[in-house]
C-alpha cells in the first residue's frame, strides 16, 4: 500500500508541474487556471481532500481531484482534515459518510452523490457512491462542474449511468495498423507487453473514466485468432491490471474459426461438442488470469468473416455457444448485427433485420446483439436502424463510429453528437408512439438484461490521441451519451469546448460543432444520398464506380442514378426495406410527400425535376445543397479566424490548417458530384451556379492509392 501511496504521490507532483505548451494530450482534462473571481470561489470550496478508506480507486479520485482543484485555483489543494471548504469522498463504507445519510439507494454500483453539506459545524462538499468506482465518476463530475460553471456553491447532483456497458470497439490489428483510424498507430504495443506499460495506457483509461467508459475491447473485430494464445493472453492480463482501478473492463474479438486455426480442430460448427469444449477451456485458462474479463465480441459471416452460418447454424446457435462458455465467470458475449450475404444479395438495408427479427427471443441471457445506429455502415446520414425496437425480447446495444472513416477521416471537423443524437432521439413507434431509440437502449428487456453503446474507437499514438483537436470532441460525446443517451448533444459540446479550450472561447467554438455535420451531409451525400466514395478507402468521391466484385460495393448501387431520376426505392414498388419499420413509419417513409427530404433518396427513386418544398427541382436542390455545405466551411473557417489571440497559438495554427484542407476538399466534392450527376442526368447547371472547373472525367481520373485505410 505504501509502494501505491508513493505512487499516487509522484504522480500527483507531475499532474501539478508548471503549465507546458499546448498539443492536445491533455484533453478536455487540462485544468488551466480559471479567471480570478472564479478561481477564487472554487478556492474557498476546495481547501482539502478528505478521505477515510484506503482503495486504489478512491485514491486516484483523491489525486484527481487534488490535481484539477489545484489547477483551476492556482493554489494547492492536497489531503487534510475537514475544515471549512473541504471535499469529504468515499462510500457508505465510511462512517463519515455513512453519518449524512445521502440517497445512494437505486444508483448501483457506479452512481455517486455531490452535497453541499456541513460536517460537524464545518462547511463541506461530499462525493460518495456506493462503491469506488461511483465515487471516482462523482469525482470527474465535481470538476467538470467546476471548470463549466466556475462554482461549487450549492452543489447537489445525484446521478448514475443509464447504460450498464459503455464501450469502446478498438479496429486495433496485432501489426499495430488500426483499421479505418486516423490517429497513427494502435496503442497497444504488443511486442513490448506486458515487460514494459506505456505511461499513456495509464493516461488513456483516466480519460475513459472522465466520461464513464466502463469498458474496452482491444482489437478488431476482423481478428486474428492469434489474441488468444496464451502469451497474448499474458499481455492482456497486465492491461486489465492497468485499467482495473479506472473501472474499466477488458474484452476481446473473438475469431469464430478459432479453434481450427490455434485449436487443431477440423471444425468451427457451433453445435460440435468439441467445439464448444474447446471455447469453454479457452474461457477457463483467460478468466484464470483474468478475474473480471468481460468476455467476447464477435464479427461473423460478414464480409469474409467465418462464423455460425458456414455449419448452416443461425448466429443464435454461435452466440449461445460462446456465451455458455463464459457465464460460469459472469462474462458476456457481443454478437454484431452488421451482416450482408456474400452470394448476389437482397437490398443491403434489409439484410441485419432479416437475419436476425426471427432469432428474437432466441439468444442467451448473457448476449447482447450489437446493431449499427443505421442499417447501412456509418454513413453520414442513415435512419435508424430498422432492429430498434423490432426485438423486445433481446438485448440491443447501439454501435457508431467514433473515428470518422465517412466523414473526411481527422482533418474535417465534424462533431458527430448532433449526428447521435438524432439517431438516439428518433421514434422508434415500437410498441407505442414516443418510444425512442434511447429507450430501447436504456430500458432492460427483463429485469436485470444486459444494456450497452459501444463506439468504434478514433484513439490511436498521435500527440493529441485522435487525430485532430476537434476530433477528441467525438470521444467525449460518445462518453457523455453512453452515460446518458438523452442528453443534449449542444450542452455536451458547450462542456466540452470550456474544458478543451477556456470558458471564454466556448461559444463561438459550439457554434461551430454544431453546424459541422450538417455541412458534410451537405458537401458529400444530401437529402438521403450515401456511399459514393472512392475505391479502396472511404476518403474522396466515387460516385460513378460500378465496377467492383460485389454489386453493393458500388456507389452507383446506392444512387441509381439514371436520366430519369436519382434514388434507391425502398418502397413497396421496390425493395420495400420501409416495411421493417414500425407500420405508422413504412408508410411515412414510402409516401415521397411525406418522407423527410432529408432521407428523400435513401427511400425513394425520383425525377430530377421532382418540385420541393423550397420550390426548387429536386436537381436544383441537390446543387444548392452541395454549395451550401462548401458555404459552411467557408463559415467555420472565418469563426476560426476570429478565434486567434482566444486561444493557444499551437492548436489554433493546428485547426486552421485542418479547416482549409476541408474546404479544399469539400470544394472536391461538391465540383466531382455535381460534374457527375450533371453528365448522368443531362441536366444543365441551374442559373447563377458556378459550374465545376473540370468535367467529370477529370474527377474520375484521380487518384489516392495512400489515403489511410486504401486496401488494409
Amino acid at each position: 500500500m505504501l509502494k501505491w501511496l508513493g505512487w499516487i504521490t509522484l504522480v500527483g507532483a507531475l499532474w501539478a508541474a508548471p503549465a507546458r505548451a499546448e498539443d492536445g494530450y491533455d484533453l478536455w482534462l487540462r485544468y488551466r487556471p480559471l479567471p480570478a473571481p472564479q478561481a477564487g470561489a472554487i478556492a474557498e470550496r476546495a481547501v482539502a481532500v478528505v478521505r477515510d478508506e484506503r482503495d486504489p480507486t478512491i485514491d486516484l479520485a483523491a489525486a484527481e481531484l487534488e490535481r484539477g482543484l489545484s489547477g483551476l485555483t492556482g493554489r494547492t489543494v492536497a489531503a487534510g482534515p475537514v475544515t471549512d471548504g473541504a471535499i469529504v469522498i468515499g462510500t457508505a463504507a465510511s462512517a463519515r459518510i455513512a453519518a449524512l445519510r445521502l440517497p445512494l439507494q437505486g444508483l448501483g454500483r457506479e452512481g455517486f452523490v455531490l452535497r453541499s453539506v456541513t460536517i460537524d459545524g464545518k462547511r463541506a462538499t461530499v462525493v460518495a457512491g456506493n462503491s469506488p468506482i461511483g465515487v471516482l465518476y462523482g469525482a470527474f463530475r465535481l470538476l467538470r462542474i467546476a471548470q463549466t460553471s466556475g462554482s461549487l456553491a450549492g452543489v447537489s447532483v445525484r446521478d448514475r449511468p443509464r447504460v450498464g456497458m459503455r464501450m469502446l470497439n478498438h479496429w486495433d490489428n496485432l501489426d499495430r495498423y488500426v483499421e479505418r483510424g486516423y490517429a497513427g498507430r494502435s496503442l497497444w504495443d504488443w511486442q513490448k507487453l506486458p515487460g514494459f506499460s506505456d505511461p499513456r495506457y495509464t493516461d488513456y483509461a483516466r480519460a475513459n473514466a472522465s466520461v464513464g467508459i466502463n469498458g474496452t475491447v482491444l482489437n478488431n473485430v476482423n481478428a486474428s485468432a492469434d489474441i488468444l494464445k496464451p502469451e497474448f493472453l499474458g499481455k492482456i492480463e497486465k492491461l486489465a491490471s492497468i485499467f482495473r482501478p479506472w473501472g474499466i473492463k477488458v474484452y476481446v474479438s473473438a475469431r469464430f474459426s478459432a479453434p481450427i486455426e490455434i485449436g487443431g480442430l477440423k471444425t468451427a460448427d457451433p453445435l460440435d461438442p468439441q467445439v464448444a469444449a474447446w471455447w469453454k477451456a479457452k474461457a477457463d485458462e483467460i478468466y484464470a488470469r483474468i478475474p473480471d474479463f468481460g468476455g467476447f465480441l464477435v464479427k461473423a459471416n460478414s464480409e469474409g468473416q467465418p462464423g455460425p452460418g458456414d455449419y448452416k447454424r443461425s448466429h443464435a446457435d454461435g452466440a449461445n455457444m460462446l456465451a455458455r462458455a463464459v457465464k460460469p465467470h459472469g462474462g458476456i458475449v457481443m454478437w454484431r448485427a452488421f451482416v450482408y450475404a456474400n452470394e448476389k444479395p437482397e437490398d443491403r438495408v434489409r439484410q441485419a433485420y432479416s437475419e436476425f427479427e426471427p432469432l428474437d427471443g432466441k439468444f442467451a441471457d448473457n448476449v447482447i446483439v450489437q446493431v449499427k445506429n443505421g442499417p447501412i455502415d456509418f454513413q453520414p446520414r442513415e435512419p435508424f436502424h430498422p432492429l430498434f425496437g423490432a426485438m423486445p425480447h433481446t438485448p440491443l446495444m447501439m454501435e457508431v463510429q467514433i473515428t470518422k472513416e465517412y466523414m473526411g477521416f481527422a482533418t474535417h471537423l465534424v462533431y458527430l453528437g448532433t449526428m447521435w443524437q438524432e439517431v438516439l432521439r428518433s421514434d422508434t413507434y415500437r410498441p407505442r408512439k414516443g418510444t425512442t431509440v434511447a429507450d430501447v437502449l436504456d430500458t432492460p428487456v427483463r429485469p436485470g438484461a444486459l444494456t450497452g453503446m459501444a463506439g468504434v474507437s478514433n484513439i490511436g499514438t498521435d500527440r493529441n490521441w485522435s487525430g485532430s483537436q476537434f476530433d477528441q470532441a467525438n470521444w467525449y460525446a460518445f462518453g457523455r451519451l453512453a452515460w446518458n443517451p438523452d442528453g443534449d448533444a449542444r450542452e455536451i459540446a458547450h462542456d466540452w469546448a470550456a474544458m478543451t479550450w477556456g470558458q471564454a472561447a466556448a461559444e463561438p467554438i459550439v457554434a461551430m460543432m454544431m453546424r459541422s455535420h450538417e455541412a458534410v451531409v451537405d458537401y458529400m451525400m444530401p437529402l438521403g444520398l450515401n456511399h459514393l466514395f472512392a475505391t479502396g478507402h472511404h476518403y474522396g468521391p466515387g460516385p460513378w464506380v460500378d465496377d467492383l466484385a460485389r454489386e453493393d460495393w458500388n456507389p452507383v448501387y446506392f444512387h441509381k442514378a439514371d436520366r430519369n431520376g436519382i434514388g434507391f426505392d425502398r418502397t413497396p414498388s421496390g425493395s420495400n426495406a420501409a416495411a421493417q419499420y414500425a407500420p405508422v413509419l413504412a408508410k411515412k417513409f414510402s409516401d415521397p410527400k411525406a418522407v423527410p427530404e432529408n432521407l428523400l433518396l435513401w427511400f425513394h427513386h425520383v425525377s430530377w425535376d421532382r418540385r420541393m418544398a423550397s420550390g426548387r427541382t429536386l436537381w436544383e436542390e441537390l446543387v444548392a445543397h452541395y454549395d451550401r455545405g462548401v458555404a459552411e466551411v467557408a463559415v467555420m473557417q472565418a469563426q476560426w479566424a476570429a478565434m486567434q489571440g482566444q486561444v493557444d497559438a499551437q492548436r489554433f495554427a493546428e485547426v486552421s490548417q485542418f479547416l482549409a484542407i476541408q474546404r479544399q476538399e469539400a470544394q472536391w466534392w461538391r465540383d466531382a458530384c455535381i460534374a457527375y450527376f450533371a453528365e448522368v442526368s443531362g441536366r444543365p447547371i441551374p442559373g447563377g451556379v458556378t459550374p465545376p472547373p473540370h468535367p467529370a472525367s477529370y474527377y474520375k481520373a484521380i487518384r489516392t492509392p495512400w489515403a489511410p485505410g486504401n486496401g488494409k
